[in-house]
């Protein structure tokens, strides 16, 4: 058991950062499939909204529980959401490139070729978010 535990704090942020990528994952394609299939919302149109749903998402559980961010003052946070929202839409265009080359051209199934932007996407932005938001 301590072996385990010893673990888990030696790699707590990856694994918590995993867990919470696939709660992000979660409220990316639901939102993505209500928007694209009983609303009958264009696939792109769906895809920005999954998109916003999932960022605040992603932002409040990476800033509280995955790096616990010691930032407390307005001016502090107002950065770290705003480096936070930059790197996310630098991955949100990225997903929106495979989604209209899978889908529009390639002709993919738009959830199959959502979920594979999804683990691209999520993979990137624990890199952005270790390296340049929530830095020790």
């Amino acid at each position: 058991m301590d072996f385990i535990w010893k673990m888990y704090k030696k790699y707590e942020d990856v694994i918590l950062y995993l867990f919470f990528g696939g709660l992000t994952f979660l409220v990316s394609m639901v939102s993505y499939y209500i928007c694209a299939t009983p609303l009958g919302i264009n696939y792109m149109v769906a895809n920005v909204i999954s998109w916003i749903l999932a960022v605040l998402f992603a932002y409040i559980t990476n800033r509280i529980f995955v790096f616990k961010s010691k930032v407390r003052d307005i001016k502090g946070i107002l950065k770290e959401l705003w480096m936070f929202v930059a790197c996310r839409l630098s991955t949100g265009v990225m997903e929106v490139v495979i989604m209209f080359v899978g889908v529009s051209l390639l002709k993919c199934n738009d959830l199959l070729v959502k979920g594979a932007a999804q683990v691209l996407v999520i993979l990137t932005n624990y890199i952005l978010s270790k390296i340049l938001i929530f830095k020790k």
